[in-house]
């Protein structure tokens, strides 16, 4: 996988994240420690994509 197809499936992962912490948000049995792992992971793949979109000067 080149660095650029990487980057693409980081930035879907974030999206798919996002929406997934929204609805668990909206629900009304909300489990905390699960949206506490959700956007934990989200602020992970944050950083993968500032990291490879330093190293490869896109986005």
């Amino acid at each position: 996988m080149n660095i650029q197809s990487h980057l693409d499936n980081l930035i879907r992962k974030h999206k798919s994240l996002d929406k997934e912490i929204k609805r668990i948000e909206t629900t009304a049995f909300t489990s905390e420690a699960r949206l506490y792992e959700l956007k934990k992971r989200k602020l992970q793949v944050k950083d993968e994509i500032a990291d490879f979109s330093k190293r490869s000067g896109s986005r």
